[in-house]
């Protein structure tokens, strides 16, 4: 809560928070707050104006683009989590055990970062969707494959600067079980920049998931992915302009609120950010 308060504090952390926070009602709400099922066919209103009934319009398919960016922030931001949630936690863990572990297994486990980190991640992703086979899953295995090294290097770092201070040392000397030492000592001390490291990935996950629905290969029609709706708008561009404006708006607006509020966070969490501010 402290964290929160300094961002709040902050004046850009501020606008972020609550894009985040209007974006995360979005997500678990949706049923309640949208007009229509996101998936209901109305094809005589298709292209209908922004209006009293639909405030966004409708799309190719008379479909209310409301109800659909609103659901549309459920995969978003379920994906996006979900993806950085799995990318923190298999980081970490190879990024301690790469610490600790002897230097063949070590050396293994940095080739496998440098070998993930030398593809540009878009790149990277389009090949193992396209070998995979598009989904929900098989965007969430990928995607996250190609975070996993940040969230390792990191750690590993992290888990270096403290593998011989005092009190780590005394918890060895005093037979501490490996568990007690990652559990207690190590992942406590090292979560925070893995935290703002997470807040930061966040819009690129929701940009790289839509740049992959866009071209077919990730979450599947009819599931309202921001991707997807631009896609479809840009087939009927020359029909009505809105559909592809409401989606970019979404998708500029998410990666906004999440950027500014990674920032903020990174900014109060960082003692050299602080004492330069």
């Amino acid at each position: 809560m402290e964290g929160l308060a300094s961002v709040w504090a902050h004046p850009t952390g501020r606008a972020g928070l609550i894009i985040v926070v209007v974006l995360s009602l979005c997500a678990l709400l949706a049923p309640a707050l949208a007009p229509y099922p996101p998936n209901a066919i109305n094809v005589p209103i298709r292209f209908s104006p922004p209006s009293a009934g639909h405030w966004l319009g409708t799309d190719h398919l008379g479909r209310d683009l409301l109800s659909r960016v609103i659901f549309g922030a459920r995969i978003a931001l379920g994906v996006s989590i979900a993806i950085t949630g799995l990318a923190l936690m298999v980081g970490a863990l190879l990024g301690i055990a790469a610490a600790y572990a002897p230097p063949l297994i070590e050396r293994t486990i940095l080739i496998f970062f440098d070998l993930v980190s030398s593809y540009p991640a878009v790149i990277l992703a389009l090949a193992f969707v396209a070998v995979l086979g598009p989904g929900v899953i098989n965007l969430i295995v990928v995607v996250t494959l190609v975070f996993i090294p940040q969230f390792g290097r990191v750690a590993r770092a992290q888990a270096l600067a403290l593998r011989h201070q005092p009190f780590l040392e005394a918890e060895v000397i005093l037979g501490a079980s490996p568990a007690r030492i990652l559990f207690h000592h190590l992942l406590p001390n090292i979560v925070g920049p893995l935290i703002v490291l997470a807040s930061m990935n966040v819009p690129s996950v929701i940009t790289l998931e839509a740049g992959l629905s866009f071209l077919g290969l990730g979450v599947r029609p009819p599931l309202a992915s921001w991707g997807s709706m631009l896609y479809d708008g840009f087939l009927n561009l020359n029909q009505a302009a809105w559909p592809v404006i409401v989606a970019a708006a979404a998708l500029s607006l998410a990666t906004l609120g999440f950027t500014l509020f990674g920032e903020a966070l990174q900014t109060v969490t960082d003692p050299l950010a602080k004492r330069g501010s």
